[in-house]
């Protein structure tokens, strides 16, 4: 009897299996790899639980998602920037027909209109310092995304020499079609056409070859921003270009939110989607050019010499009396983290009120506490999100955020269908901050975003204006309801947020 038993019972080594072996070996890279360097604990523990509890498809998911490449890519992006900004100084220092142009642009460098503004400003030299703020501009806010859209199909049909465009989304839809359509007739015309669209946020119509199709279009040029080709040995998929830039001949330039999708048109009973997109003119639009040829260079290595053309780089005009200063922001050495430390910058000097809206809200640390100091000095601190996304698991993840913040006294609304994709915020009814960047992890530490800090009365009421308009629309979230939400609903906010850090 117990040799049959023994004969039934299978070794230790039958029982383990050469697949949990290989699972276990696997595991113990993934483990020794995150722990080469220090890392952020949860996000380190989370890897090592997917990576134990889900054998085989975890250790691919790290692969994928887990490993850290951004300071290598990050680096070749520096790299590229200051390559491309060495000659731009260059240039600016002879005889070459910018050097007259940085001069001029040099002429509009200002002082903050209000002596509020001074500190904040004195921070941005800090954190932007290639970007000075510059007066003679005028921003307007284009509350329609419609509106946006059709405002600059207009641009481009009126362009004569050059147009710009960088966009997150570049849609295979009506929309797609008609952008596409007047590219390739001003081309036709002579223009010079350059389009960087992000190869993640357009990868629908790049896999219709919708961008391929005209390809041999003269003067049309479309390039896919990514940093995910094998051929190129580029393997990280984290990094996109989330910047939305237009500019027109160097002389008007447009940036926001609007990306070029249908998603805005009205269908039947259906709204378009709300955002806000903003017309540009004077000084900052050549900070708006010079940005988007820096990314150009990055993914086409163009001749310097060609892209830092007086063509490109009319002489700046005086266009109006606001006073801006653009700020980039990237995995880079010179721009990492630079938008989440102006937010934190502009919140900690914030005196009566912060008003914001925000299409994806899930701030990190510093963020939080700066709402809840702000809240605490006793400035009103009021956020404006979507009732429902079209990111679920992401709105799941602000949720789990809420209570916090309610019970420091911020106050948080929640905007009616249609989703509201608009970004912006308004300090003390006399600094706004607009451009592409979320308040979410993505934008403020991977993306590339561009924004705009701008320091006018004007402009800021009319931007509080619009926040207003959209907050009417609104549902606001009381923390003695919100307590009572269902225990099914906590879990799920909760177990969101704890992805978040790896999504």
């Amino acid at each position: 009897m117990v040799k049959m038993i023994a004969m039934t019972m299978p070794s230790v080594s039958e029982s383990i299996g050469y697949g949990s072996i290989i699972h276990f070996l696997l595991c113990l890279v993934v483990i020794l790899h995150i722990l080469r360097k220090p890392n952020d604990a949860r996000t380190s523990l989370l890897w090592i639980f997917l990576t134990t509890a889900v054998p085989f498809f975890g250790v691919v998911a790290y692969v994928l998602f887990g490993i850290n490449t951004i300071p290598e890519k990050g680096w070749e992006k520096q790299y590229s920037d200051s390559t491309f900004r060495k000659q731009q100084s260059l240039h600016s220092r002879t005889t070459h027909p910018l050097a007259a142009i940085r001069t001029q642009q040099k002429s509009f460098r200002t002082q903050p209109p209000a002596p509020e503004n001074v500190q904040l400003n004195h921070i941005m030299d800090q954190i932007a310092r290639n970007n000075p703020l510059l007066g003679g501009n005028t921003i307007t806010l284009l509350e329609s995304a419609e509106d946006a859209l059709e405002t600059m199909f207009q641009a481009i049909s009126a362009a004569r020499h050059s147009i710009n465009l960088a966009t997150y989304i570049f849609n295979d839809d009506c929309v797609g079609q008609r952008l596409m359509d007047l590219l390739e007739e001003r081309a036709r015309a002579g223009v010079k056409v350059r389009v960087l669209y992000d190869a993640f946020g357009s990868a629908g119509a790049n896999l219709r070859l919708f961008f391929w199709r005209r390809r041999n279009v003269p003067n049309l040029r479309l390039i896919g921003y990514s940093q995910a080709n094998v051929l190129k040995r580029k393997f990280q998929i984290h990094l996109r270009n989330h910047r939305k830039i237009l500019v027109i001949d160097g002389k008007e330039a447009f940036t926001g939110g609007v990306n070029f999708h249908s998603v805005y048109i009205k269908r039947r009973k259906k709204e378009g989607a709300i955002d806000y997109h903003f017309r540009v003119r004077g000084p900052i639009v050549l900070e708006l050019q010079y940005t988007f040829l820096r990314d150009w260079y990055y993914m086409t290595d163009d001749p310097i010499d060609e892209l830092l053309s007086s063509d490109l780089f009319p002489a700046p005009e005086n266009a109006g009396e606001i006073a801006a200063r653009l700020q980039n922001s990237g995995p880079t050495r010179d721009e990492n983290v630079a938008t989440l430390d102006t937010f934190v910058a502009a919140f900690n000097q914030a005196r009566s009120q912060i008003l914001i809206v925000t299409p994806y809200f899930v701030p990190p640390e510093p963020l939080v506490l700066a709402f809840r100091q702000a809240a605490y000095r006793g400035v009103e601190v009021k956020i404006l999100v979507p009732a429902s996304s079209d990111h679920p698991p992401v709105q799941l993840a602000s949720q789990a955020l809420y209570k916090s913040l309610l019970k420091s006294g911020i106050r948080i609304f929640e905007r009616h269908p249609p989703f509201i994709h608009a970004k912006g915020m308004v300090i003390d009814d006399n600094t706004a901050i607009v451009g592409s960047a979320n308040i979410d992890p993505r934008s403020l530490f991977l993306n590339y975003e561009t924004n705009l800090a701008v320091f006018d009365r004007g402009f800021a009421a009319n931007l509080k204006a619009a926040i207003l308009r959209d907050m009417a629309q609104s549902d606001e979230v009381l923390y003695s309801e919100w307590r009572r939400r269902p225990m099914r609903r906590q879990l799920a906010e909760n177990f969101f947020n704890l992805f978040h850090p790896i999504t």
